[in-house]
């Protein structure tokens, strides 16, 4: 089986345009694992074989492996044109046995000016020739419900309707990153849109059992183990932060408690980070979504990292976030009814908009060094690889 794949933004890379498809390429391959016989590129296409019975598996490949933009599988035949005739009517029919009686159109390209009919000939003739073998299919140019595609290139190839894929960037091509992954809504969704981007990640998720349960944790690994496939697999670090948890509680006033909790994970994170070789750190954080994600906020805990923070859904209202939740198949984990630790040592009346150098002089005070280099050295490695 053949399959067309079309690129979108990867084709406006000019001199770059190499670098993003051989890694596109190397994407698709990797996560086939063995399963493809041949693989090529030409301008705006790239165009994949595989076996027989791996089709199933690459469209899941296909679909959800950034820098795809659509995809579909594809007829290449000799460029004549009953061959093109034979190829388009076998597309129609085995539509029409899914479909029954439905409407069509041809979409032609004639990319090979060399061929002796034009892109309009070949639309005319075909949708003619369609409309008498297959009675059923009537033409609707606007909104068919099949589309018949026929590209003339160094081959014709024939095609129905496409499927989508991510768009975006290959994951890769825009260096790596570190997710700080609270198991809820936003950060999941955060990620999704850095690695369509084409930024790898690792991810960090901060555990203070037993104020936090075995099944919080359980439910972060859940949301790895999704989007590790797009993301060309992920590492999770499990870092124990009961002991920093409790000497904030001990020592910091309950209005503080919050930020200088994000300002410790924010640490903790850029010290993994630079272990991992990530050049930057990622968070879910929605701008005046709750208290410690104000604009005085974020500059207090973004500033105990010394790596840039990413904010990807800063502008973005809850009900966005949902949606694009939902989309990438992490809402249903994420609502799962275990806290975090940031839930879980919530103050009753946080800072909303924390005064700068007060909250740098609660942070020193703290001396909590030593205790977030335990944690980083404490961290539990999980790796979920890239399958489909």
């Amino acid at each position: 089986m053949l399959f067309l794949i079309k690129l979108g933004e990867i084709a406006l890379k000019r001199g770059n345009r190499g670098y993003f498809e051989k890694k596109l390429m190397q994407n698709i391959k990797r996560r086939l694992r063995g399963d493809t016989r041949r693989g090529e590129m030409q301008k705006g296409r790239f165009y994949v074989e595989v076996s027989e019975d791996a089709v199933v598996r690459a469209d899941a490949v296909l679909s959800s492996t950034f820098g795809v933009v659509a995809f579909a599988p594809t007829i290449a035949v000799g460029k004549t044109y009953e061959k093109i005739k034979t190829a388009a009517l076998q597309v129609c029919g085995d539509f029409l046995a899914q479909a029954g009686s439905k409407t069509f159109k041809v979409a032609a390209r004639r990319s090979d000016k060399s061929f002796a009919m034009d892109s309009y000939q070949i639309a005319q003739k075909l949708g003619d020739d369609i409309r008498y073998t297959h009675p059923r299919l009537s033409v609707d140019v606007h909104s068919p419900d099949l589309t018949v595609h026929v590209e003339v290139r160094d081959r014709v190839y024939i095609y129905g309707n496409e499927k989508r894929g991510l768009g975006g960037l290959p994951v890769g091509t825009a260096e790596k990153g570190v997710l700080l992954l609270s198991g809820g809504i936003d950060s999941p969704v955060a990620a999704f849109l850095m690695a369509r981007r084409g930024l790898r990640q690792d991810a960090v998720y901060f555990h203070t059992y037993p104020f936090t349960s075995q099944e919080a944790e359980e439910k972060a690994e859940a949301i790895a183990g999704i989007l590790a496939p797009s993301f060309n697999g992920i590492n999770l670090f499990s870092v124990p932060f009961t002991d920093i948890a409790s000497r904030i509680r001990e020592k910091a006033p309950p209005a503080e408690m919050t930020l200088l909790m994000r300002a410790c994970m924010m640490s903790t994170a850029a010290k993994i980070a630079e272990r991992q070789e990530a050049l930057c750190l990622v968070t879910g954080e929605s701008l005046s979504q709750v208290a410690s994600q104000t604009v005085q906020s974020m500059r207090f805990t973004g500033g105990r990292a010394e790596l840039p923070v990413f904010r990807p859904l800063v502008g973005m209202g809850k009900e966005e976030i949902i949606n694009l939740a939902r989309r990438i198949g992490t809402y249903e984990t994420s609502i799962l009814p275990f806290e975090d630790c940031c839930t879980v040592f919530a103050p009753k009346k946080p800072l909303i908009r924390p005064d700068l150098e007060r909250m740098n002089r609660s942070y020193h005070r703290l001396e909590i060094g030593a205790s977030v280099d335990a944690a980083v050295e404490q961290s539990k490695r999980t790796w979920f690889g890239p399958s489909t």
